[in-house]
């Protein structure tokens, strides 16, 4: 078994398809395609466009036999494995929707996925599940009383007769397929993606965001079901016919280095991961490893997320700059499901820009006015670049009007890649699209000429006394302290007496030492008051209690649900300060 080739024979083309099937049919002409590597980081499966092709076409046969129509929604359980591909593109042959389905069980937690997974199947109205061989046990479990005409793994839908049928051309206005958000600020919903949507954004990213050429080859870890494993690492290299290597999200949560290793080995050129990866291996990394991999083909190593944070990307930079790591090669960029995947993107080949702002301006009026770096009043914030071709932008104030330069304020986006809506849910769909097409994202931020900067989510930010403080800058602040880990920390507020706003730091530490304990809240609660002045409630809890999305992110939403549910006390006590508990909501 063989790795597929990087460089492709085909003519590169990212444009003029007609939908996701057009796409596949004209990469199935060429030897490029996907290929599978186990937790040792052996070549495991491999996937090439033609094969994928044709298995798709057969499976499709399939699953019309089983009586679905048109538009009719398959949920697949999204492991790192071949079927997922199999059976998103034998939905596309079949005029089915396919829905990726989280994967990630977390120990002890077998009720809330299967829970999830129901409520998510409930929500799309799913007439089929398939599972991977290592979520079969899960199946029964999952289809109980849901009125669906089959369940199974996908040996038993390959063991389906395959009809006779002529596959019907999907025109650009059906859905592609639903993704559901991570669910950071609520239950997650689907994302509703036609087909014009879809290859208007994989146009975008491979053109003007990454600049794709036939060199070019995917290295990923991150899984399906989140948008960018599902966009950034199947749709953009099979719309360009590049090949795309894997390492599932468990591999690499075990052992980080065989990512820089795949790229090493294979001359990978694209690879992604939000910024706790790239802590995760700098962490991991020994003085050994410096020989093993060469990773100066590596020129785009973007990082996503509502609020980038710069440091532990320069750790890793340092860390691997004896491998040949470039730290110019960090491409900030910013999206969400609700665009298909990206929106904007920073210049290639620069590296990060960062705007270093004068904190207390920009928490008692949203400004952001420039300052020095290394100031211990500055805040920082990244440079996510300028919008790809076809956005709009608009950021306003409380009032809807647009606000000038530098000021934060709601971010709103118009342009072919936007959503639809979410499916089955026009009440969700009306509050955050409105008629003539602006979608209002829930990140607030400030733009500097025609690029963007992005300080928090709407629902996130703590007001206390008139002034907007972002979580996300108290967090950072926070893991500076030598026993606090980045993402063990979130920020966000409680009502407390006369509905008084308070806010809550939820750190996670080893520390079990009583005095040991004292002196990190007190370190942290002198931090809030220099940086931020503000009094804060500290609860230092056990590693792994923060909740994560199934993107791996911070769900401040579900931190903040956990502390209420966690209070036992009568009271929660402040300097100077009594708060009951019965007046925390």
């Amino acid at each position: 078994m063989q790795a597929t080739a990087t460089n492709i024979r085909l003519p590169l083309k990212s444009s003029g398809f007609a939908s996701l099937v057009d796409a596949l049919e004209y990469a199935a002409g060429g030897t490029t395609g996907f290929n599978f590597y186990d937790h040792r980081g052996q070549l495991d499966a491999v996937l090439t466009y033609r094969d994928l092709r044709d298995q798709a076409r057969t499976l499709a046969a399939r699953l019309l036999g089983l009586g679905l129509r048109w538009g009719d929604r398959v949920g697949i359980i999204a492991d790192t494995d071949p079927m997922f591909h199999r059976f998103f593109f034998a939905c596309q042959y079949a005029g089915l929707v396919p829905v990726a389905l989280p994967a990630g069980i977390q120990l002890g937690a077998h009720k809330t996925f299967v829970n999830q997974l129901r409520r998510m199947l409930e929500s799309c109205g799913a007439s089929v599940i398939v599972a991977p061989d290592s979520h079969a046990a899960f199946l029964e479990e999952i289809a109980e009383g849901l009125n669906l005409a089959m369940a199974g793994t996908a040996e038993d839908f390959d063991a389906l007769p395959a009809e006779d049928v002529e596959f019907s051309t999907a025109a650009t206005t059906d859905i592609a397929y639903l993704q559901y958000t991570s669910g950071s600020t609520r239950f997650p919903r689907g994302v509703q993606i036609d087909q014009r949507t879809v290859l208007d954004n994989l146009q975008g990213i491979a053109k003007s965001g990454l600049e794709l050429t036939r060199e070019d080859r995917f290295v990923s870890w991150l899984p399906y079901y989140h948008d960018m494993g599902l966009i950034g690492f199947i749709l953009v290299p099979l719309i360009c016919q590049l090949s795309a290597d894997y390492l599932s999200s468990r591999s690499f949560a075990m052992r980080p280095r065989l990512w820089l290793k795949l790229i090493s080995d294979n001359r990978g050129t694209i690879s992604s991961s939000p910024t706790f990866g790239y802590a995760l291996c700098s962490r991991r990394l020994r003085p050994s490893d410096y020989e093993k991999y060469d990773l100066g083909s590596w020129r785009a190593a973007c990082v996503g997320a509502e609020q980038i944070n710069p440091a532990p990307l320069k750790v890793f930079a340092r860390a691997l700059a004896p491998c040949g790591f470039d730290e110019k090669a960090f491409v900030a960029c910013y999206g969400m499901a609700e665009t298909v995947l990206a929106v904007s993107f920073a210049p290639l080949g620069l590296g990060l820009s960062i705007d270093h702002v004068d904190q207390d301006v920009m928490t008692s009026t949203g400004q952001a006015r420039p300052m020095e770096s290394g100031s211990s009043n500055a805040a920082n914030y990244t440079d996510c670049g300028v919008l790809l071709p076809g956005f709009e932008l608009k950021i306003t104030g409380a009032d809807g009007a647009e606000v000038p330069e530098r000021q934060c304020g709601e971010i709103l986006l118009r342009g072919p890649s936007v959503m639809s809506g979410y499916y089955r849910d026009d009440e969700a769909s009306e509050a955050v699209l409105s008629k003539d097409g602006w979608l209002d994202t829930g990140d607030i931020g400030y733009r500097v000429g025609n690029h963007l900067y992005i300080t928090a989510r709407s629902k996130d930010v703590i007001i206390i006394k008139g002034r907007n403080i972002w979580p996300h800058d108290m967090e950072v602040v926070t893991q500076r302290l030598d026993h606090v880990r980045l993402g063990g920390v979130a920020a966000f507020s409680v009502s407390g007496f006369a509905e008084e706003e308070l806010a809550v730091m939820v750190v996670e530490t080893r520390e079990r030492d009583a005095a040991a304990r004292d002196r990190l809240a007190h370190e942290i609660t002198e931090l809030m008051h220099e940086h931020f002045g503000i009094n804060v409630i500290i609860d230092l809890v056990r590693p792994g209690t923060l909740p994560k999305t199934s993107s791996g992110k911070l769900s401040r939403f579900q931190s903040r649900q956990s502390f209420l549910e966690r209070q036992s006390n009568p009271a929660l006590e402040l300097p100077g300060t009594q708060v009951s508990k019965r007046k925390i909501a």
